[in-house]
């Protein structure tokens, strides 16, 4: 079930630095390497396999990860999403 903006913007207070647009919930990770941008790569791909919920990944410069996370199949923002990204939060 999609989640409306209010609710959106409710659950985003209790996530470090996410934010809402486009339909979907985002956060640029800044690491301190390469090495340790690939590593929160593999770790968010291990917790999203668990709960069958994937999201986008992007590397790009040498230790930035931008990580987008919707239900494709719902157009937009749900609980699974929230889920998700407070599993990743957990990883860091």
């Amino acid at each position: 079930m999609l989640l409306s903006s209010d609710e959106i913007n409710n659950k985003l207070k209790n996530l470090n630095e996410w934010s809402y647009e486009n339909n979907s919930i985002h956060k640029l990770f800044v690491l301190k390497d390469f090495s340790s941008a690939l590593a929160l790569v593999v770790r968010a791909g291990i917790e999203a396999e668990k709960i069958d919920h994937h999201p986008d990944i992007f590397i790009h410069s040498w230790n930035k990860c931008k990580i987008t996370i919707s239900t494709h199949s719902a157009g937009g923002v749900t609980e699974k999403d929230f889920l998700l990204a407070g599993l990743i939060e957990k990883i860091k």
